[in-house]
């Protein structure tokens, strides 16, 4: 029995700040973080992969060049992570990828989900097993697709002591509430994230996000635009759910704008992050639930002021950062996918059911397999 069992996951989420991948040991308990890496996607893709996400109508040249071209770049970042670690090719057993999503559509009678970033080109360039495309089959066993990181949570972060919830504040809010006692693993998107307060200070003042939140600390919320944004539908929707760039975007936000002309730039950030906490703190009945604590992830858990925003509206809860319940809030994500990757790798279903609406426990993604000489 080897003394290491080293898997990778990654992923460029809904904000597309860039690609974080990790290397994973699950020879230890609990599962280890070894190494982990963050590469920049480079502008002009960036900008390609924005303008998939956002047009009904797209190039299939455009999609197919971008799914080549951002499967070069994962192959890419995989490389400095593994020099990072100072270790081979042979000695990791799968990449776990999750890929870029372009389109996630689950409602309806063909619903799809379409996630870019060629995993034969992962593959081939890396020289090492890939494991991609998880969503698809879950839509197909009737789920939602996403999100499937509540899988994991349960996992890593669940304890005897209290039920907790995790929340993955990416471009997308969700929510995992983890099964304890009686209570069932249940997880959905409550709505936008950093998907708009990034967008909105990108292109008001150039930067790719608001550090700390303290751009909207100094403004001042509208409570008219906040009741506006409230209203939206997606919100009164119950679990299971999911949502992503189709309905919360820029154009989404200049629709509800048109009424606010008045309002200073700054006051419209402060209502975005208000929007994103009261989107967040309404989205479950938390006293009913029996939640203990609510620890955050992904990059909007280092914005200092939305998570004191969240203790503020939910004060009988404990809000913080997941690095208070043992991992750090950048990487639970890639940590997920490599995760997925070993239960796929090893045929062993994952039970979605009371997460995506999912009719039975499936195996999620396909296998990209290399030849056995990695060297």
């Amino acid at each position: 029995m080897s003394a290491h069992e080293y898997f990778i996951g990654m992923l460029s989420g809904t904000s597309m700040d860039g690609i974080d991948c990790a290397i994973i040991d699950f020879a230890q308990q609990p599962p280890t973080l070894l190494a982990s890496h963050s590469e920049v996607i480079p502008p002009a893709l960036k900008d390609t992969l924005l303008a998939l996400c956002a047009e009904e109508k797209i190039s299939l040249l455009d999609l197919g060049q971008a799914d080549t071209s951002l499967g070069q770049v994962f192959a890419a970042a995989i490389r400095h992570l593994l020099d990072k670690a100072n270790l081979h090719t042979r000695d990791i057993l799968a990449i776990g990828s999750h890929g870029q999503t372009i389109k996630h559509h689950p409602s309806g009678p063909y619903p799809f989900t379409l996630q870019i970033g060629d995993p034969n080109t992962i593959a081939h360039m890396t020289g090492i097993c890939t494991v991609a495309d998880f969503r698809r089959r879950d839509m197909a066993a009737g789920g939602q697709g996403a999100p499937l990181a509540p899988l994991f949570h349960q996992g890593f972060f669940a304890t005897d002591a209290e039920r907790r919830a995790i929340l993955n504040l990416g471009g997308i809010a969700n929510v995992s509430l983890l099964a304890h006692g009686d209570k069932v693993l249940t997880g959905f998107d409550t709505g936008p994230s950093n998907v708009l307060m990034d967008g909105w200070i990108s292109r008001k003042r150039g930067q790719p996000f608001d550090a700390q939140g303290q751009w909207a600390r100094e403004g001042k919320v509208s409570q008219t635009l906040l009741t506006q944004l409230l209203n939206e539908p997606y919100l009164r929707q119950t679990a299971p759910k999911s949502t992503g760039r189709e309905l919360f975007n820029m154009n989404w936000l200049d629709t509800h704008l048109q009424r606010f002309t008045d309002l200073s730039d700054t006051d419209v950030q402060a209502t975005l992050l208000e929007y994103t906490a009261r989107t967040i703190a309404d989205s479950v009945d938390w006293q009913k639930e029996g939640i203990a604590a609510l620890y955050a992830c992904g990059g909007g858990a280092r914005n200092d002021y939305l998570l004191e925003r969240l203790q503020a509206l939910l004060p009988d809860l404990r809000v913080a950062s997941s690095a208070e319940a043992g991992l750090d809030p950048q990487w639970v994500e890639a940590m997920t996918f490599a995760w997925l990757a070993r239960k796929t790798w090893y045929g062993e279903p994952v039970d979605s059911r009371s997460v995506t609406g999912a009719t039975q426990a499936c195996i999620h993604g396909a296998i990209y397999e290399v030849v056995s000489d990695r060297e």
